[in-house]
Order: C-alpha cells, then sequence, then structure tokens
C-alpha cells in the first residue's frame, strides 16, 4: 500500500465518524516556543490551552499534518526509526469522546479488512501500553476491544505521560506497537524490546493541567481541565513500513528512491556496511526534510530556521561525499523526493523550479566552504608537524566545524591521510559546551503560552465585525476593556488600556500591513487609538490612550479611523502588489513572496531569490509597476472559495492558514491576483509614484526590495533632482552627462591616490636603510624593533617586508609598530634562517600584543596584528626582548 493511500484511508476513516478533515499547517507557524511544527497537535494548541472554542462540528476534527524533529541531528540514520520530517496522522476529540471512543476508532481503523477502508493489520500482532495506575484504559482494552492482559503492558510516566514540556494541558496515554516478529529482537513486549515491537500510533488522553517541571514527570499537576480531551498521532512512515513489509521507514515508498539515486551517483552500495548504511539514511531523510522547509518558505542561512536547513543540505553534501561522489549531487536527490512526494503534496509541483534553485545555489556556496576549509586544515597541519607534535587540537577542529562549517569527519578523514590525529575529547568537550548553550537557549525560548485566556468569551461569543473596507466611521458599542493583562470595567483620562468594540472601521495589524491610528469618541471622552491587532484572526484590540473624559463597559462610542493614515498605508499595500506582479515578470514565477510590511509612504517587500538583482532589473521593475499606475488599473475584491481562488490564479502567502472562504485582491484582470485581507485603494492610479530604493540580501536565497509611494515618492525623486541639478551646477555639466563626468573624477582620483600611495612606499622604503642602523644583537638573531608614528598597517607590512629580504642572509626578527591615533598596529616577520631556529612571527606578535591590549596572527615568516594601549609599547618591545635572550 502507498504512502499517500495510508493518508487517504486515515483521512476517510475519520471523516465518516463525523470528524472535520483539517488540512496541513506550513511548518513555520508564529509561535515563539517552536522552531518548527513539532507534533500533530500544534495547530490544535488554542482548544486544548481554553483559549478558543474549537469550531468544528461535533467537536472532533482530523488532520495529516507536517512535523519536523531536528534536536538530535547527528542521531539520524544511526537508527532506522527516526526521521526529522514524517506525517503524524491524528484525530482529535474537544469534549466530544473519551478514552472508549478513542480506542476504538484507532483499533477499528488498524485492524479493519482492506476493504472495508482498514489497513488489514492482523489483531495478534499488536500490543498495548497503558499509564500504570490507569485502569480504566486496561479494561477499556481487554474487555471491549479483546486484547488479552499479557499483550497489555503498563509503563511509567516517563513513558506513558504526556505534556507538552512546559505548564499546560497534560494526561496519561496508550500506545500501540506491531510486533515485526522475533528476527527483530526477544520476545516479551514492547517494555522488553522496542526494536522488535514498533510503536505506531499514541493516544493521548488529555484531562488534566501540570505545573512547573520537567518532561521527566518532575512535575505537579494542579487539577482536571474543564473538558476532557483526545489528541492521537500516527506516525504515516511507520505504518508504511509495516504495510509495505520492508524493513524499516528509510527503504519506504518515499525515501527508498532517494537511496537508489545515491547508489548511482556514489557508486557505493546500500546494505553492506553500517556507516555507509548510515550516510545512505541521512542523504534520504534530510533530502526530504530540507525539500519541505523550502516548500514553506525557509532558506537557507546563519541563524534560525535557516541554519538548520543549511546544516541538512550541508550534511546531505558531505554524506555524499565520504560514499564517492566527487560532483554536485543535491538536486538530483530533491528532484527525486519532490517526485515521491507530489502525490501526497500536489503543491510541489508549482514550487519545483524555485527549490531546485534554492538547492543549488546553497550547494555551490558549500563546495566553496569545502574549499577553503581544506586549505585552513592544511595550513593547521603543517603548523602541527612544524612543532613535532603529532595531534591536531581540539579547539582548532572544533573551530573549523563552527566557524567555518567544515564536517568534524572530513577533518578526520583528512588527519589520517596527513599521519596525524585529531584530539576529540577536547573537541566533543567543546560541541557539548556549545549544545548546553543552545539547549539553555531553546529552554529559555520555551516559555508559558501568553496569556490570551482573557480574551477568551469576546473571541468565542462577540468576534469583531469589521467594516472599515467601505466606511472610515462608525458607531460602536464598547464590550471590553482590558489592562495590564485584566478585564476592567472602565478607564479614566491619561490610561492605557485596550479597548474591545462590538465593530469597528479600523484595521487590525495583518499580512504584512500595520494597523490604523484613529480615535474614538463620545461627548467629552476622547481615546487616541495608536495601534490595532488581531486576536485569533476574530477579535481586533485597540490600543488607546484616554485623552480626556472617561470609558466604561457599555458606552456607545464613535470610531473615526485616521483617514490620512489609512490613505497612505493603503497606497503602499496595492505599491506592494504592483511590485510583486511586476518582479515576477522580470524575474519569473520562482521569485516567491517571503513576507512584506506597508505602512503610510513606505513598503518592504521580501522574496526567495539567489541572486542579487542588477540595475537593469530594478530598473524595468520600477518602470512596469508605475507603468501600471498610470494605466488607473481598476482594484477589485473578491469574497470566494479557497479552490475557486486557487483556480484564479491567486498567489498565497507561505505560513498563512486560510480557511474556506477567502479575499482576492485583483489589480487590472490578470496583472495581479493575490488572497489578501488589507485595505486598498480603488484604482492603481491612486498609488502615486513608486520609487524604488534598492535591494538587499536579508539571508541566503532571500532579497528585500524597498521603495516609497505616494507623496514619500514624490518627495524622494524630488531630493534626487536637486542633488543632481547641484552636482551639475558644480561640475559645470548637463545632467545628463553627470555619470561620465563622475566617473572620469572617480579614475582620476583613484590615479592621483596610488599615485600618492607609491610615493608613500618610496619614502618608507627609503627610509629603511636608517632603520637597519639601529638593528640589536641579541644571541645569534638580530632584531630590529623599531616605533614609527602614523603608519598604516598595509605600511608596516611593506616596511616590514623589505626589511626582512634586506636581512635575508641572516638569522633576523624585524617587529614594527605604530601610534596610527588610539590604535597601535603591529608586524612581526622573521628571515628562513630565523624560522628554522624555531622564531615564529605568529609567537612574537601574540607575546607583543599582550602588553598593547590587541590580538595577532599570521604565518611563521610573517604575522600582524592590532591593539590599543599605546603606554604599553616599550613593555612589549622588551617582552620580545626577553624571549630571545632566552633562547
Amino acid at each position: 500500500m502507498q504512502t499517500h493511500e495510508i493518508r487517504d484511508r486515515f483521512t476517510n476513516h475519520f471523516v465518516n465518524l463525523g470528524h472535520t478533515a483539517v488540512p496541513s499547517a506550513s511548518l513555520i507557524l508564529d509561535d515563539p516556543t517552536l522552531l518548527f511544527v513539532n507534533a500533530g497537535m500544534v495547530p490544535f494548541k488554542p482548544y486544548f490551552l481554553g483559549q478558543q472554542n474549537p469550531p468544528f462540528e461535533n467537536g472532533t476534527a482530523t488532520s495529516i499534518q507536517k512535523c519536523v524533529r531536528t534536536l538530535d541531528i547527528e542521531e539520524v540514520g544511526v537508527t532506522t526509526r527516526h526521521n526529522t520530517f514524517f506525517q503524524m496522522a491524528g484525530n482529535f476529540s474537544f469534549g466530544a469522546y473519551f478514552k472508549e471512543g478513542a480506542i476504538k476508532h484507532a483499533w477499528a481503523l488498524l485492524t479493519n479488512p482492506l476493504e472495508e477502508g482498514g489497513y488489514g493489520l492482523d489483531p495478534e500482532r499488536l500490543w498495548v501500553t497503558v499509564y500504570l495506575d490507569d485502569d480504566e484504559a486496561a479494561e477499556i482494552w481487554e474487555k471491549q476491544i479483546g486484547v488479552p492482559a499479557e499483550r497489555i503492558q503498563r509503563l511509567g510516566m516517563e513513558d506513558n505521560y504526556w505534556s507538552m514540556g512546559i505548564p499546560g494541558p497534560a494526561g496519561p496515554c496508550s500506545e500501540i506497537y506491531y510486533d515485526r516478529g522475533p528476527e527483530y529482537g526477544q520476545d516479551g513486549g514492547p517494555a522488553v524490546d522496542d526494536n522488535r515491537y514498533l510503536e505506531i500510533w499514541n493516544l493521548v488522553f488529555m484531562q488534566f493541567e501540570r505545573g512547573e517541571g520537567d518532561k521527566k514527570g518532575n512535575f505537579e499537576i494542579l487539577g482536571e481541565l474543564p473538558k476532557k480531551n483526545i489528541d492521537t498521532g500516527m506516525g504515516v512512515e511507520r505504518v508504511a513500513a509495516i504495510l509495505q513489509d520492508v524493513d524499516n521507514v528509510y527503504e519506504t515508498d518515499l525515501l527508498r528512491p532517494v537511496i537508489d539515486a545515491a547508489q548511482e551517483i556514489t557508486g557505493s552500495v546500500y546494505g553492506e556496511k553500517h556507516e555507509n548504511d548510515v550516510r545512505f539514511r541521512v542523504i534520504a531523510d534530510h533530502a526530504r526534510t530540507a525539500m519541505m522547509l523550502v516548500l514553506d518558505g525557509v532558506t537557507p542561512s546563519n541563524e534560525g530556521r535557516g541554519y538548520i536547513l543549511r546544516r541538512l543540505m550541508r550534511r546531505i553534501i558531505r554524506s555524499a561525499r565520504l560514499l564517492g561522489a566527487t560532483g554536485a549531487t543535491l538536486e538530483k536527490f530533491i528532484s527525486t523526493i519532490m517526485d515521491t512526494m507530489t502525490p501526497s503534496f500536489p503543491e510541489i509541483a508549482d514550487n519545483r523550479e524555485r527549490i531546485l534553485r534554492v538547492s543549488a545555489t546553497e550547494e555551490k556556496a558549500f563546495l566553496k566552504t569545502l574549499e577553503s576549509g581544506t586549505q585552513l586544515f592544511d595550513e593547521t597541519a603543517a603548523q602541527v608537524k612544524s612543532s613535532g607534535k603529532t595531534v591536531v587540537g581540539g579547539h582548532e577542529a572544533f573551530q573549523l566545524h563552527d566557524t567555518y562549517g567544515f564536517p568534524i569527519d572530513l577533518t578526520l578523514e583528512m588527519a589520517a591521510e596527513a599521519g596525524l590525529e585529531v584530539d576529540m575529547a577536547q573537541f566533543d568537550k567543546e560541541m557539548a559546551e556549545q549544545r548546553a548553550r543552545a539547549k539553555a537557549d531553546n529552554k529559555a525560548k520555551k516559555h508559558g503560552h501568553v496569556d490570551e485566556s482573557v480574551y477568551r468569551d469576546w473571541v468565542d461569543n462577540n468576534p469583531t465585525e469589521f467594516f472599515g473596507y467601505s466606511d472610515l466611521t462608525g458607531e460602536s458599542t464598547v464590550i471590553g476593556l482590558v489592562s495590564n493583562g485584566q478585564s476592567v470595567t472602565s478607564a479614566q483620562a491619561g490610561d492605557e488600556v485596550e479597548v474591545i468594540l462590538d465593530a469597528t472601521p479600523m484595521y487590525a495589524e495583518s499580512g504584512g500591513q500595520t494597523g490604523d491610528r484613529g480615535r474614538l469618541v463620545s461627548g467629552d471622552t476622547v481615546l487616541e487609538v495608536t495601534d490595532v491587532q488581531k486576536i485569533a484572526k476574530k477579535l481586533w484590540v485597540h490600543k488607546a490612550t484616554v485623552v480626556s473624559g472617561g470609558v466604561e463597559l457599555g458606552q456607545k462610542i464613535t470610531s473615526e479611523v485616521d483617514s490620512a493614515w489609512r490613505h497612505g498605508a493603503t497606497q503602499a499595500h496595492t505599491g506592494t502588489h504592483l511590485i510583486h506582479a511586476a518582479l515576477r515578470q522580470v524575474l519569473g514565477p520562482t521569485a516567491v513572496q517571503a513576507g512584506s510590511l506597508n505602512r503610510p509612504g513606505y513598503l518592504r517587500f521580501d522574496f526567495n531569490y539567489t541572486d542579487q538583482l542588477s540595475d537593469a532589473q530594478l530598473e524595468e521593475i520600477t518602470l512596469i509597476a508605475n507603468q501600471a499606475v498610470d494605466r488607473n488599473l481598476a482594484v477589485n475584491t473578491i469574497e470566494t472559495s479557497l479552490d475557486e481562488a486557487k483556480k484564479m490564479g491567486a498567489m498565497a502567502l507561505f505560513g498563512e492558514n486560510y480557511g474556506d472562504q477567502v479575499r482576492v485582491v485583483e489589480i487590472g484582470g490578470p496583472f495581479s491576483i493575490e488572497l489578501c485581507g488589507g485595505t486598498h485603494v480603488d484604482s492603481s492610479a491612486e498609488v502615486g509614484p513608486v520609487a524604488v530604493l534598492g535591494e538587499s540580501s536579508v539571508g541566503s536565497g532571500a532579497r528585500r526590495i524597498e521603495a516609497y509611494s505616494g507623496i514619500d515618492a514624490f518627495k524622494h525623486y524630488s531630493k534626487e533632482a536637486a542633488l543632481a541639478s547641484g552636482l551639475a551646477s558644480s561640475l559645470k555639466a548637463k545632467p545628463e552627462e553627470l555619470p561620465d563626468r563622475i566617473q572620469s573624477l572617480t579614475e582620476r582620483l583613484k590615479s592621483a591616490e596610488k599615485e600618492i600611495q607609491n610615493l608613500r612606499t618610496q619614502q618608507l622604503l627609503a627610509n629603511a636603510s636608517g632603520l637597519l642602523e639601529q638593528a640589536e644583537t641579541i644571541g645569534t638573531t638580530t632584531l630590529v624593533a623599531v616605533t614609527l608614528d602614523g603608519v598604516s598597517g598595509a605600511d608596516l607590512r611593506t616596511l616590514a617586508s623589505d626589511l626582512k629580504n634586506r636581512l635575508a642572509g641572516q638569522s633576523a626578527v624585524v617587529l614594527l609598530a605604530s601610534v596610527d591615533g588610539d590604535k597601535v598596529p603591529f608586524i612581526a616577520a622573521a628571515t628562513p634562517s630565523a624560522v628554522d631556529e624555531g622564531l615564529k612571527s605568529g609567537d612574537l606578535v601574540k607575546t607583543f600584543g599582550q602588553y598593547v591590549g590587541g590580538r595577532g596572527g599570521g604565518k611563521p615568516d610573517m604575522a600582524q596584528g592590532s591593539g590599543s594601549d599605546v603606554a604599553g609599547v616599550d613593555a612589549g618591545f622588551a617582552a620580545v626582548r626577553d624571549v630571545l635572550s632566552s633562547r
């Protein structure tokens, strides 16, 4: 049975039982406690936490959620049960049914015959576990389902008690295991061997609230939840391995083709050596995870989600090289996994070109990293050998890994080839310290959820009516007041308060558009609204200051949007759509929106693209956007179903969850069609001019365009025109002649600077003979140690190199320092004879640097540094003399 059929059977089973089918959320959600969605229940957290009432008919739902877990990336492939990306099929009950229903529904799907929509698993091969004192669940399994008592095992809190790891919902759980047979391990059930007995489904009976503590059960149970809920998770990949009768999750229809592709590319064979099998599995697992992350809008970078993606991709590339690959590999692996995953995720097809482009760019960058890392390792190895040692320091190996992205296994391999070892004890120590820091940082971020329970009644019973698409003023009733997180009945002049109205014309921040500003007026009462935020996509919260009078619950009030603010914001928002459409015309469909910000007169647009835009491309984008303004295109909004919107070609944002009914903003027919809930002008001409300021990088594979709109664009163009006019007058040229005239002046300036530098160098070298006269002999070594005034580090290097060459026939050391403002650049150079005698420039600058508050480094024959303590120069020279005299 193919994986997409396993998914379909699961969904159909629960839909037929009255559950609402909920599409998978994006892997990226607006949740400060999560890097990625890591469990099937994550999108349902507001309902389990009691922040919102579930909107599902019958109080039940089912989903197959995309999940990513990356805490132990190094363990992937070592065992054959875990994936970084996986699909969690789940059914959820919010007070509708509890233990009996969850157990019966799961058992029916697993054991019903194929012709009845089930998976047809042999009931005799299924075992279950329950929590130690959960007699109720054990009795249901034995008395109602018919599982023999000997196949029902009781386990402790660490295995069979669930919580999110932080204060909140918790409860016992019951897990279902499949016996894969004696060839996989010893008899005795999951309590004895969880390799032979494979966990396929976890039924969580969410009925308690836990307090502070850790995941291992060191927390207090505070009491029962208002409703008893069910959260279950069935591992799609594990069930696929069983139904497809393969050894593990890596050999199913989704991942095995990637392993086959890796065999073809590398020449290695899967199944021959454990260490190679781990690499094959890393390639298959990481290729799928990387592809799904890029699909959901993540791009490689050096922090956050982008760092995880980059790390996964680099592990793929490195594993392929260790298996024998010599050229580019990532595109082939990613292309293969897209083929296997598209039947379950059709949206992959529309993003294929973009995903491959991101992958190819990242691989190209990493191959350069490998090249530079190899050079750094060679230098390190040479230093180790020259010192007579045979072990590369663990600190140096860790720096190669952490700072330069150079894999430790490559360092080990190259060290062995050079006849060296690596101090892995020190490397492991520094790696453990880094992980501890990362975990501490992650734990610090994993705080309790922001308490939005104060808004719950309004969210569920009095959602805000927004009428601001058509009107900027209107009558409203104050139905809620919140101050310092607490509901209050009134507020007085000078108070800052959150005001909840039954209806409002003020736009709440979303979709990149900032919230409206305005006033709330009732007789002598005036409140200035500085921001409007949205809670649970249903409730508008007006952040306001009471300027005069007082406000209280039930008060009738006039809501007034700041019309100038709204006009500027709508200009910018519509301008963003024009820029997006122009961008896709110039760059093609792979330039996908990755975020935006619109405020009056200004817009910022982020998009996924790997290359820097040229001046010509920016000029064309600006021209297309302003041509759309000039054409006075109609801006229409259409309320329709999500399916119809997609048929129209409307573009959606990554990470955004849309309901069944959506709002489409159409500009000039096919020119621009996007899903958007923001406010817009009525025609493109109202945007006014659009002035593109430029574009920049905001991470690997992500770019940003910034622009002005409306009167702000006009002011920008006016300033530029005035500047050009002033320059033309100063240079006695016509404005159109400015580029050539400025280029000519720049070339003349560069030539003059080069001539000045040549003269300075000649002067320095002319003084070299005088400096040699200051040489002193210490033991068998000649030392030239001189302080100069106002000489740059680059000029010091030129002078030191010349002096070293003049002294090449003897054992000599040159040490020069300069007082250049509040900086002390310094350099050391050693002749070949001095280096042979063990005098290394790098050691000398380290010694000198200690006295001038600086650091430095380099090669044995020349090293450079900089400090900030002028008073320590003489002491530094004295310390170097001591080094020479003590030899």
